[in-house]
């Protein structure tokens, strides 16, 4: 039933099409919308039967739903399709007396539809800011019916505030010049318990005529946007206000004033002993932490409610959040109710009763490991008392950040007491701690630092997997020792990896390794930066092709192992090192048998002043080409045939044996530039996997498969080839002849395309796209069922 007989008078004066219709089908009532739409006045139309308008018949299911499409006759002889929905209007017995038919465009209750279960609020006013229509989102923001709304004026629906005044002011301009206005407000709601930032948008309604009518208004919530930032500027606030003094309890100090009271209404720091000079940290018996309280503070004045007084030592039981965080290193939320949170709360109340009053209102905690270099130094305990918010995942990931950065400042404020100790911990965090699993090769490895009074050197190695089931193989070596040897050489890596990861060639990556020294000696002044060089060896398996493409930038040549041959080394040219700049560097490749051996080292391993480099080399390619059992075995019995008792230089080496895909886990189809073959192509992939018993990956596989093709058919080049390949991951690649890379974009509401590779990034564990020589190649990779 219609809501009442305001609101029929509201839609009537208003504008909309409205007709009144008594039971026995006589026009009783006509709007000013109905002329317009129509062409017949009220005159020529009321008191007349309502079927005398009709150009055909009405539908059954349309007379049935009391909604639908009709044709009516307009006054000029035209036929006039429109949307009409029926209200029924009951009299004081309950019974129905006529109806209330509204009429629009096709499609306007379609329209109305998705302005009621819009997500976002919407309101119509008129033009003296009085409410016409509410969608649902917005009753639930104001906490009250649509009906309770209509026909008021909006600031005799809010409470007084600055927010409501510039809302309606802003209504008013629209009213008034017919001009939209988009702002941002930080205001609250009655449904709402605290205040929201709205992004709202206001904008001019208008008649067929032109005529202003009314003015429309939508409001984002962009609160997780606006505290996403407040966080981002609170980060970059601490890297400012953290760190400014090399004093430990200072810095901590810095990082409560950080913490408090924007992020936390109460912030606790406590630190392992052996960060303040302790040998080391004593262990209870029952396995708890034990820590020392640094600093702490509060949003409450006087008592700021801690339980350990600051310097005192602190124990965490083994399930409390704090020792989670310190044994997992991440942070650890609790809220209320949560046993955890019970029990943390009852243990701090028993250990200091007079700062119960302080925690009575607590209600979410979060602890995070203060970590830097890997390594944990503390605890940092944040808990929310009067901040209506409890922690969530966004919170952790500042906290964190946060606590990261917090760390690292932390630990540049001890001094190590010797720098070899300090540059040999930097070199083994820099060093690859185990190799990642891949199926291309088979891998073992050893680094010897200096036993030299010069200190630690900057040699390193990395095996990086690629796209396709490939590998990448990385050894290099920093000129001279220490401290800033170690850093170059982990800059350096991280650039190999960087540059990995765009799939360049080797001589490619080189040369854009050689413009990153050349850059880092550039922008220091110091005499030890001017004087920077490094060697380098890049090289790229390919286990399906049995291809080995290498690079080398002053590094010297790998030694190769031939199934059941002797040791040969590589003939290629080394090119200059790096930071020499303006040479080129020239690639050399191999095709090799599976089971080949591939030994990559520095100069430290054959190069002695004691001996000829040559006599080394020779005695590198014998221990090489003896049997063994494994590689780890080679590896030993090559360092125990060639180093001297006592090097003088780091040692790095990393010995490969290669393996290859065979034509049972790789396929490749061909694939004509037609759409009607996308089709096909996901046919060919699903058989091929039901062939590898992989019919579990098969629904996301053919997804994958459908969304690349398409890709490369619609804006790529021929010929186009479709490769799926079983590796320790099922690998999909689609390659064209066009060098044009994909990228992800965010697509809006009523785009008809766009999603693609944001669907197949969802569904793949990783994504990507290479230059080769004759295009390039989009692949995807995602896990094997039961891996």
């Amino acid at each position: 039933m219609c809501r009442d007989n305001r609101n029929i008078l509201e839609h009537m004066k208003h504008g909309a099409a409205v007709a009144v219709i008594d039971a026995l089908g006589t026009v009783t009532g006509w709007s000013e919308g109905a002329r317009r739409l129509t062409g017949h006045p009220a005159e020529d139309v009321v008191g007349r039967p309502a079927a005398g308008l009709l150009a055909g018949d009405i539908p059954d299911a349309t007379l049935a739903a009391r909604a639908g499409t009709v044709a009516l006759r307009h006054r000029d002889g035209h036929r006039v399709d429109v949307a009409l929905t029926a209200c029924p209007v009951a009299g004081a017995d309950g019974e129905p007396t006529g109806f209330v038919v509204t009429a629009g465009p096709p499609g306007s209750a379609l329209a109305a539809e998705a302005f009621e279960q819009a997500s976002v609020s919407m309101s119509v006013f008129d033009l003296e800011q009085r409410y016409l229509r509410v969608n649902d989102a917005a009753c639930k923001v104001m906490g009250v019916s649509e009906a309770a709304l209509t026909g008021r004026f909006f600031p005799d629906t809010v409470e007084e505030a600055e927010y409501n005044v510039g809302f309606l002011r802003h209504l008013r301009e629209v009213a008034e010049t017919g001009r939209p206005v988009r702002y941002e407000s930080f205001a609250g709601a009655p449904a709402l318990n605290r205040e929201h930032l709205w992004s709202i948008e206001m904008w001019p309604l208008r008649d067929g005529s032109g005529e202003l009518t009314g003015v429309a208004m939508a409001a984002l919530d962009s609160s997780e946007q606006y505290w996403a930032r407040r966080r981002l500027a609170l980060l970059n606030e601490a890297s400012t206000r953290i760190g400014t003094t090399l004093d430990v309890v200072r810095t901590v100090e810095e990082l409560i004033d950080v913490l408090v009271p924007r992020y936390a209404d109460f912030a606790g720091v406590d630190l392992l002993d052996w960060v303040l000079g302790a040998d080391e940290p004593p262990m209870p018996p029952d396995g708890g932490v034990v820590l020392h309280r640094v600093a702490h503070g509060s949003t409450r004045e006087g008592d700021p409610g801690a339980a350990v007084p600051l310097g005192e030592a602190d124990v965490y039981p083994p399930h409390s959040p704090p020792a989670r965080a310190l044994r997992d290193g991440r942070a650890v939320l609790s809220q209320a109710g949560e046993p955890e949170f019970v029990e943390w709360l009852a243990e701090r109340n028993a250990r200091s009763p007079q700062g119960r009053p302080h925690r009575q209102d607590a209600h979410s905690l979060i602890a995070v490991p203060l970590r830097a270099r890997g390594t944990t130094l503390g605890v940092a305990v944040c808990v929310r008392i009067d901040h209506p918010d409890a922690y969530g995942p966004d919170d952790a990931v500042f906290a964190e950040e946060l606590g990261s950065r917090a760390a690292v400042c932390i630990d540049n404020a001890r001094r190590f007491a010797r720098e070899r100790s300090t540059a040999l911990a930097l070199q083994h965090s820099l060093l690859p701690c185990g190799l990642p699993r891949q199926a291309a090769v088979e891998v073992a490895h050893r680094y010897l630092p200096s036993g030299s009074l010069a200190g630690i050197g900057g040699d390193w190695f990395d095996v990086i997997p690629l796209s396709g089931g490939r590998v990448g193989l990385v050894v290099g070596d920093v000129v001279g020792h220490g401290i800033q040897s170690s850093a170059t050489m982990g800059r350096l890596r991280t650039a190999v990896r960087t540059l990995a990861d765009v799939d360049l060639p080797p001589d490619e990556l080189l040369t854009h390794l050689d413009d990153l020294v050349t850059h880092l000696a550039a922008e220091d002044s110091r005499e030890e930066i001017a004087e920077l060089g490094a060697t380098c060896l890049y090289a790229v398996y390919d286990p399906v092709s049995r291809r080995l493409s290498l690079a080398a930038a002053g590094h010297p040549a790998p030694a190769v192992v031939l199934p059941g041959g002797t040791a040969e080394t590589v003939a290629m040219s080394a090119g200059p090192p790096l930071g020499v700049g303006g040479l080129p560097f020239e690639a050399t490749e191999l095709r090799l048998p599976e089971g080949s051996v591939i030994a990559l080292y520095t100069d430290g391993l054959v190069e002695d002043r004691d001996r000829e480099v040559g006599d080394a080399t020779e005695e590198l390619r014998r221990a090489l080409s003896v049997p063994t059992r494994s590689l780890e075995a080679l590896c030993d019995d090559v360092l125990k045939a060639v180093l001297p008792d006592q090097p003088g230089d780091d040692v790095a080496l990393l010995l490969v044996r290669t393996r290859a895909l065979g034509a049972d886990r790789v396929a490749t189809w061909d694939i004509p530039p037609d759409p009607a073959e996308v089709g096909a192509a996901r046919q060919a992939v699903g058989e091929r996997l039901a062939a590898w018993g992989l019919d579990e990956a098969a629904f996301v596989t053919e997804l994958v498969v459908s969304e690349l093709v398409t890709n490369a058919i619609r804006y790529g080049e021929p010929p186009i080839q479709l490769r799926l390949i079983r590796d320790r991951a099922l690998i999909c690649e689609v390659s064209d002849a066009s060098s044009t890379s994909p990228h992800l974009r965010r697509a809006h509401a009523y785009d008809e395309g766009g999603r693609g590779l944001l669907l197949v990034a969802q569904l793949t564990q990783r994504w990507g796209s290479r230059q080769t020589g004759r295009g390039k190649t989009i692949w995807a990779e995602q896990a094997l069922p039961g891996t």
